[in-house]
């Protein structure tokens, strides 16, 4: 595990999101909030909660563990989440342009929501938090398509192609 390595798999995330709410931004309000039943109860409701992930962890690697959730994951239009995603990547990637190969394969304790203390590697924590947006992404193109609507296309080998061109 390396640095390098997940700052090329956030730039990925990063792609992908930006993507999808390219996609969700020509969506009705209907579709957005029509009940397709997933892991969240709309297209809507898990953007937020992919947001909301990258928040809670970007939270937890510089150093807190909240045990709530912040009072803008209240309003979930699309501008609100788009901003606040903006603001979450603008600060992972200067965390990322602190930390070294070595952080990456330390042991890194945090808590849960309800302040469970827990530990795993940095460099697999965010392992998983990629894991998690390409998770939901995947359940958005089914909602999406659901919903009368096209997704847009996000695998990964994409983007790696489009970097050594």
């Amino acid at each position: 595990m390396n640095v390098e390595y997940f700052r090329r798999l956030f730039t990925y995330t990063e792609w992908a999101n930006a993507r999808f709410l390219e996609c969700l931004r020509g969506l009705t309000d209907e579709q957005l909030a029509r009940e397709i039943p997933s892991s969240f109860p709309s297209i809507r409701d898990t953007f937020a909660h992919m947001v909301f992930a990258e928040w809670l962890w970007l939270q937890r690697w510089k150093g807190e563990s909240p045990t709530q959730r912040p009072e803008w994951t209240k309003d979930r239009s699309l501008e609100t989440l788009a901003a606040r995603l903006r603001e979450i990547e603008s600060e992972r990637a200067g965390l990322l342009d602190s930390i070294t190969d070595d952080d990456v394969r330390r042991d890194f304790p945090y808590r849960n929501l309800a302040g469970e203390p827990y530990s795993a590697l940095l460099g697999e924590l965010m392992t998983h938090v990629v894991n998690h947006a390409t998770y939901h992404r995947g359940q958005l193109t089914t909602m999406i398509r659901q919903a009368g609507a096209t997704p847009p296309s996000t695998d990964l080998v994409n983007i790696f192609a489009a970097s050594r061109k």
